[in-house]
């Protein structure tokens, strides 16, 4: 185990975490003690439309992995329409080595509920959903104590603080479907349909919960409106940098000492970020590693120094998404991690659209033929063929995410799918998991 340099340890910024460590973090009351509901009164003296040029003032963007501008997605809300405006929170976090908004919503959901009251209020919305995960059983219940706490403190429901606004939250849990990570198949999902993208045009922005203007933000992204409000947009600004500015959450998993979630300015490097988990584990050597989760394009050892920001990222190859930085070393398989990814894509699809329900099928089963030792070289081309009949032609981000480990792994480590195919390497899957691939 390696100790961080002091210079490293100063890259950690906890804003959204400052709070997970103290006892009792999830109840209003320790919530309190550190300045919480301090912003929420703040926020009700102001005119909404000036909540919404701060977020945009301060540079704030999504936090689930689009990277989208939170001010400027909250200005899309057409303003005097007669329509009922909502509130979503998209929490339903699902995406392999993904791990920064349960913990959030666990240690401190009080930050959650306080921020979905002040965007409530910034886009006149009198009604807000939080839509959970339903396996995260413990972080709901978390959840649903925070908005009963609120509301028997008044920070919920009818004029709230004496200030006429009056709003109702609501914490959905899901069935369990990742494809209901994507907004409009999470919108769906609350309407009581099936969890399926829908078509656009016309957006969530004029068209979404109920066929009504909504705004869908990730968990993150609405957990930092209360710290913006209270340090104002230039305090945000001076964490990150100029075009991916504030904290970020980190989450680390694989080969390190210690993995857990690390919050630092955006534009840290996976070096300072290893440095800061304890270093690699005993005997291993990084290999590769995913900067946002498995829907990202892999990078390599090479990339050790990118700075994890939205541009930095982009710029050697992929995306910053999730920050679900995933780790693995010389004694890890590219081949058989990328099969383990695209299992799950396969069996996440909702099957909508002919791209990613077939593509994904036919993959996993070019995968296991490899893996069984019984692979040619022209798989290779066929799984190269299928990312591009699957990339950019899908109806959502699924399968353009499921491409991201095929293509990039074969980017950096052909010559691992060459060993399997041509007897280097000894089969990692038996004839009996061979059954259907053919």
């Amino acid at each position: 185990m390696t100790t961080p340099r002091p210079e490293t340890l100063a890259k950690l910024t906890p804003v959204l975490t400052r709070r997970w460590l103290s006892p009792d973090a999830w109840r209003i009351g320790a919530y309190e003690n550190l300045d919480g509901y301090a912003a929420l009164r703040k926020a009700l003296k102001a005119h909404p439309d000036d909540l919404i040029q701060l977020i945009k003032d301060s540079g704030l963007r999504g936090r689930g992995g689009a990277g989208f501008p939170t001010g400027l997605k909250w200005g899309f809300i057409p303003q005097g329409d007669g329509k009922p405006h909502y509130l979503v929170v998209n929490a339903d976090e699902g995406e392999p080595g993904t791990c920064k908004d349960l913990p959030l919503m666990t240690h401190d959901p009080h930050s959650l509920v306080e921020g979905v009251i002040i965007a409530s209020y910034a886009i006149r919305a009198s009604r807000a959903y939080i839509y959970i995960r339903g396996e995260a059983v413990h972080a709901a219940r978390r959840l649903r104590n925070a908005v009963a706490e609120a509301q028997a403190k008044g920070y919920l429901g009818r004029n709230i603080l004496g200030t006429g606004f009056d709003l109702e939250l609501v914490v959905h849990s899901g069935a369990g479907a990742y494809i209901c990570g994507e907004e409009t198949a999470l919108l769906d999902s609350l309407e009581g349909f099936r969890g399926q993208p829908r078509l656009r045009p016309p957006f969530p922005a004029t068209h979404g919960l109920y066929a009504s203007p909504t705004v869908v933000n990730n968990v993150g992204t609405i957990a930092s409106v209360p710290y913006i409000v209270l340090g104002g947009a230039d305090w945000w600004k001076s964490m990150g940098t100029e075009k991916s500015s504030g904290p970020m959450i980190y989450s680390l998993s694989g080969r390190i000492v210690n993995p857990g979630q690390f919050e630092c300015g955006l534009g840290v490097t996976l070096r300072e970020l290893i440095e800061l988990a304890g270093g690699m584990q005993p005997g291993h050597q990084l290999r590769f590693w995913t900067p946002g989760g498995s829907s990202t394009p892999l990078l390599t050892a090479e990339h050790l120094d990118v700075p994890l920001d939205f541009e930095g990222v982009a710029a050697a190859g992929s995306i910053l998404g999730t920050t679900a930085t995933q780790i693995f070393s010389d004694q890890d398989c590219p081949v058989y991690a990328t099969y383990r990814w695209l299992e799950f894509y396969h069996h996440e699809s909702c099957g909508k659209c002919t791209p990613c329900r077939e593509g994904n099928y036919w993959m996993v089963r070019v995968y296991r033929r490899i893996l069984a030792g019984q692979g040619t070289h022209e798989d290779l081309d066929t799984l190269l063929d299928t990312c591009d009949n699957i990339l950019g032609r899908s109806f959502c981000g699924l399968g353009d995410g499921a491409t991201s480990s095929v293509t990039s792994s074969l980017q950096y480590f052909k010559q691992d799918y060459l060993d399997y195919i041509e007897g280097r390497t000894a089969p990692k899957l038996s004839d009996k998991q061979l059954v259907g691939a053919h």
